[in-house]
């Protein structure tokens, strides 16, 4: 669940992204993983799911280790954080924090590699 105040807004990264709505100072938790509130999606029934729900879940949710490879789907705006090569965040697994200072209107960004290689598909 994100951490800091953020709003969704047009990202010359990729479609929309993720903005910070206040300065946020280096160090600061951004996001921490939160099994009542972040969605853990079993891969197997992913799969099974109709085929715009699994567009949606192609878009939004990454298989992750720390929930045994299954997907995480962010419940709130941290799903639409995009990937930079140069990410103002780093994850250390449950936990995400600011890399730098992010000043307010910044788009809060992340490196994918951080959660999994490549990309994956839903399949039984």
């Amino acid at each position: 669940m994100m951490l800091v105040r953020t709003y969704v807004f047009r990202s010359t990264i990729h479609g929309v992204g993720l903005f910070a709505a206040e300065a946020i100072a280096k160090g600061t938790e951004v996001w921490r993983y939160h099994p009542q509130f972040d969605i853990v999606v079993p891969k197997h029934y992913a799969a099974m799911l109709p085929a715009a729900t699994q567009e949606f879940l192609a878009m939004y949710a990454y298989p992750s280790e720390l929930v045994g490879g299954n997907l995480l789907l962010d419940a709130d705006n941290g799903r639409f954080m995009n990937h930079s090569p140069e990410p103002n965040t780093v994850n250390t697994g449950w936990v995400s924090y600011a890399e730098r200072d992010i000043a307010a209107d910044e788009e809060i960004t992340c490196d994918y590699g951080e959660f999994y290689e490549g990309t994956f598909h839903l399949t039984p």
